[in-house]
């Protein structure tokens, strides 16, 4: 028996998935609000979650801030997220924070339960758009053309700059320093063969 909370707070969608889950063999919603400080408040010392079904977009505390109050809480307790937003910063963000999943609200409740499955026998899960975006974030096209080809972290960097992001965000995202995040530029711009960030952007779409 999977023992489900969920966080949601649209009450429309937070009791469709309360309904669908009760109903559903192996499953048992022990308790569901509609924001990260109403769940905690309500979370009695007696209750031991297997997983619990977070929306991010929340009134308060967002679902990744809640997901570090729940691994202090629990730290053996997997959390997904389930979120309207699909870019790589919140997923990232996401997944860095501790979640052993990501997908979009789009997705089939029927889906939903197979990935909640999914992570409580040990794996991982990400809906398909989920997926791709995860795949195109570490494989663009344009990084293959690359003669000395960037690390990981400097893909992390270079895609942040692509989306605008300002050194000061960047180093936040990947939880990182300034002063890194300004090494790894330098060496982007190197690999790259570029001056600026202008150039990065032009450089893509060439």
């Amino acid at each position: 028996m999977i023992k489900l909370g969920i966080i949601e707070d649209d009450v429309m969608i937070r009791t469709s998935l309360v309904d669908y889950f009760n109903s559903e063999v192996g499953f048992e919603v022990l308790l569901a609000a509609g924001s990260v400080e109403a769940f905690m408040l309500d979370w009695e010392d007696q209750l031991y979650f297997d997983i619990i079904l977070s929306d991010i977009g929340l009134p308060g505390a967002s679902g990744i801030e809640g997901l570090s109050f729940i691994k202090k809480r629990a730290p053996k307790c997997q959390i997904m997220m389930l979120s309207v937003y699909n870019d790589t910063g919140r997923i990232f963000q996401a997944l860095c924070a501790g979640a052993a999943g990501y997908v979009s609200k789009q997705t089939a409740f029927v889906k939903i339960k197979e990935a909640l499955n999914s992570i409580y026998n040990g794996g991982a899960f990400m809906s398909p758009d989920i997926a791709k975006k995860i795949t195109d974030y570490f494989n663009p096209a344009y990084i293959s053309k690359i003669k000395d080809p960037l690390t990981q972290r400097e893909q992390q960097v270079l895609h942040a700059i692509e989306e605008g992001l300002t050194n000061k965000m960047i180093a936040e995202r990947l939880y990182i320093s300034l002063e890194t995040v300004k090494t790894h530029i330098k060496k982007i711009y190197q690999k790259l063969e570029v001056n600026n960030r202008l150039d990065i952007v032009r450089r893509k779409y060439r």
